[in-house]
């Protein structure tokens, strides 16, 4: 297993990326020993929670008005992404929310559902799958992303400027965080992953904190496991 203290101690975000959002924190946690399971009673009633919030919160105002939401849609104008056509991971899954969020297994149906429930980005991977530790910088545009297109396996390239998540093998997740790389997106044989966790202002550290609380609760409810966590943020 990659060792996740040193992968954390390794990760990094590039002076550009806080540059360009001064506000930006994220909060790495590796989980491990988790037991891959299909979706159950648990991840259900959490999906189910998830829905009824995000129900609730877009009967009084669009989604890109939401607080989080409209920050991020923010970034990504900053950096020249349009987000009406590339939206957060957060805005994609609240638009869905109400008419039912995906059932994928027990691991992703809660990260899913977590995010939702405390309104922010919430990337999931495969630790095991990486090479070396995770960097968020402003891509050159030669960095390599690994996807699919009309059902074929394609390698793509970063816009230069674009912020992404990388290792020393290429892109892990396009556009900060709206969509993740096949090598080390979570699958059925998971036992180890890294979830990332963004945050801007109006979000607290606090709030920060209290989701991955969440996370790690329910992660560890029926599972024997371990985890860490690192602080990325202005000034270390």
């Amino acid at each position: 297993m990659t060792d996740p203290e040193a992968l954390l101690a390794g990760a990094t975000v590039d002076k550009d990326v806080f540059a360009l959002c001064p506000d930006y924190r994220a909060l790495l946690v590796v989980v491990d020993g988790i037991t891959p399971a299909p979706s159950d009673e648990t991840s259900e009633e959490l999906l189910l929670a998830a829905e009824a919030h995000a129900t609730e919160l877009l009967a009084s105002q669009p989604v890109d008005q939401l607080p989080h939401v409209e920050a991020w849609r923010t970034a990504y104008r900053a950096f020249g992404a349009k987000p009406q056509r590339t939206r957060n991971s957060l805005e994609a899954l609240t638009r869905r929310a109400p008419g039912g969020l995906p059932r994928v297994n027990r691991l992703t149906d809660i990260y899913n559902a977590v995010s939702v429930l405390h309104q922010l980005p919430l990337g999931g991977e495969d630790l095991s799958r990486y090479v070396g530790p995770p960097r968020l910088v402003r891509a050159t545009g030669t960095e390599a992303f690994d996807t699919m297109a009309d059902g074929a396996d394609v390698v793509e390239h970063a816009e230069p400027g674009e912020v992404v998540w990388c290792d020393d093998a290429g892109i892990t997740c396009r556009r900060w965080n709206w969509r993740q790389a096949r090598r080390t997106q979570l699958h059925e044989g998971t036992t180890t992953a890294l979830f990332i966790m963004d945050a801007l202002a109006p979000m607290t550290d606090e709030a920060l904190q209290a989701a991955a609380d969440d996370l790690v609760g329910h992660l560890g409810g029926r599972m024997p496991t371990r985890t860490w966590r690192r602080w990325l943020r202005p000034g270390g």
